[in-house]
């Protein structure tokens, strides 16, 4: 029998980082990484930007323009846009990324153009799906694929507030569209089948569906304050249940599969005596427990994070607002 659990973040205290701290700078033009997705662990990745491409990084040559989302993109009016809510839908914008290291194949979800999947060659990624049950989306967001099935299992943010809603939180604080995304519970979970090539809405109503992550017995599906965890397989298939929950946590996003078998979250918690959220990291296990709560404020500030995802031995940092891919090593 699964007991639904809620965790407080409070009950655990938040420690500064004691590893070291290093910056992989984007090309000149790049700004924004979203996402990452490894090819093999402590190898190359890749990551989307803010003008629409979609880079890859290799430790020896650095950042190469790997592919694009956007068949509309052009170098002379994209190269350097910083989530422009004009140029957006021209250029595209890669968020949620997923490597298949058997196909070979990099998928992604763009906030415009919805999945895509981009072969070993890259150039303009092919798209894949636009829409669930006649209902396009609106705001493709986290991506995950299943290491067993190859299943590609993703998230609409909302079918009301596109990608401009999402820029208007970080430029305008946290706390400034709250109200609107309080009454938003617009956002699915979908399946995308690699065999078949159809989408399945998996979980509907959900309020700022961000990141999804596949583990052995189900996807924690990371939605506003809190996490849900969606049974794909045995006698709790087609169930969700909470896992974990606080009203403390600020704009939580992406959640990442460790090699250990548990979770990296991206999110914020506000200090005692500030008004500015401060950025941290937290890993927690398939049940919701919490084991760890780092802060990332003395390399980021107040600058939201958007992923944290181990590779190696080392935890990378991902931010839509500065120009690098942070790395934690021991």
């Amino acid at each position: 029998m699964v007991s639904i659990l809620s965790i407080f973040f409070f009950c655990f205290p938040t420690v500064a980082i004691s590893a070291s701290f290093r910056q992989i700078f984007l090309p000149p033009t790049g700004f924004g990484p979203e996402s990452l997705a490894f090819e093999f662990p402590g190898g190359a990745f890749y990551t989307g930007v803010s003008d629409g491409r979609v880079l890859r990084y290799q430790p020896l040559t650095g950042f190469t323009y790997f592919a694009f989302t956007s068949p509309n993109r052009t170098i002379a009016f994209c190269d350097g846009a910083t989530d422009d809510p004009v140029k957006g839908p021209i250029c595209g914008r890669p968020f949620g990324l997923a490597y298949d290291p058997i196909a070979r194949l990099l998928y992604i979800a763009d906030a415009y153009y919805g999945l895509l999947v981009a072969d070993s060659n890259g150039r303009l990624a092919k798209q894949i799906a636009t829409g669930a049950e006649g209902q396009p989306f609106v705001f493709c967001n986290g991506l995950d694929i299943d290491p067993i099935t190859r299943n590609i299992y993703f998230t609409d943010t909302s079918a009301v507030y596109d990608l401009k809603f999402g820029n208007a939180i970080l430029r305008k604080g946290w706390n400034s569209t709250k109200g609107l995304q309080a009454n938003d519970s617009t956002g699915r979970l979908l399946k995308y089948d690699v065999r078949t090539n159809q989408v399945t809405v998996l979980m509907r109503n959900l309020s700022g569906a961000a990141g999804a992550a596949v583990s052995g017995d189900g996807v924690s599906e990371f939605v506003g304050n809190r996490i849900q965890r969606y049974w794909l397989t045995g006698s709790n298939a087609g169930t969700s249940e909470i896992i974990l929950s606080n009203l403390n946590i600020v704009r939580p996003n992406n959640i990442k599969r460790t090699i250990l078998g548990d979770f990296l979250i991206a999110a914020a918690t506000v200090m005692q005596g500030s008004q500015s959220p401060v950025p941290i990291r937290v890993r927690v296990d398939g049940s919701g427990t919490i084991s760890e709560i780092v802060s990332l404020e003395a390399q980021y500030g107040s600058t939201p994070i958007s992923e944290a995802q181990q590779s190696g031995l080392s935890v990378y940092v991902s931010s839509r607002g500065v120009n690098f891919v942070g790395v934690y090593s021991p």
